[in-house]
């Protein structure tokens, strides 16, 4: 193989390009980079991931500080602010009525609960003066409250039968259950 020869046939019609030489021809470059890499890794991660939070934290500052910006205000804007504001005020005001409105109910209420209240401790010493008894004066006054209130319902008891039998005593160890403690073994656990 030695004895042959390579020659550049020289075409006529295309230009002579001339080349440079080829350098790094062996990559070293990217060994040197994959050196720096693993060197300074972990620590151009960190960089980078915090100047990508730094733009974020940045962005959104410049976003939320946009709209605060005041613009200039027109005549129509003024005019468009103080409807909405006595909107509000009435709104307001409406919301207020109701509410004293339904406080004067409850202090209406309050003060109808206390004046019966009042008249039934009346009536309980007017018949222990008498000579009645008191659970006597409370039947009736129970009974006048239940005429006058037909909300309260009272509900018949059912008769059930007991979940136990009435000799069932658990320290005894006795009984239908299964479950029973029994303390661990003493000494070494190997069975031998």
């Amino acid at each position: 193989m030695e004895d042959v020869e390579i020659t550049d046939v020289d075409d006529g019609d295309l230009p002579q390009v001339e080349k440079a030489p080829v350098k790094n021809q062996d990559l070293t470059f990217l060994s040197l980079s994959g050196n720096l890499l693993s060197e300074y890794g972990w620590y151009l991660l960190a960089v980078t991931v915090l100047v990508y939070l730094i733009i974020q934290h940045l962005s959104k500052r410049r976003s939320s500080q946009n709209p605060r910006s005041p613009l200039p205000q027109t005549p129509q804007d003024a005019v468009l602010v103080a409807r909405r504001q006595e909107a509000m005020e009435a709104a307001r005001r409406k919301m207020q009525e109701e509410l004293d409105a339904k406080a004067a109910l409850f202090r209406e209420k309050q003060t109808q609960q206390e004046q019966e209240k009042r008249r039934q401790k009346i009536e309980i010493w007017e018949s222990m003066q008498q000579g009645k008894s008191y659970k006597g004066a409370t039947k009736v006054s129970q009974t006048t409250e239940e005429a006058s209130s037909s909300t309260a319902v009272l509900k018949p008891k059912n008769n059930k039968k007991p979940l136990r039998s009435a000799d069932y005593n658990p320290l005894t160890g006795e009984g239908g259950g299964s479950c029973s403690w029994r303390p661990g073994r003493r000494g070494p656990s190997s069975g031998g």
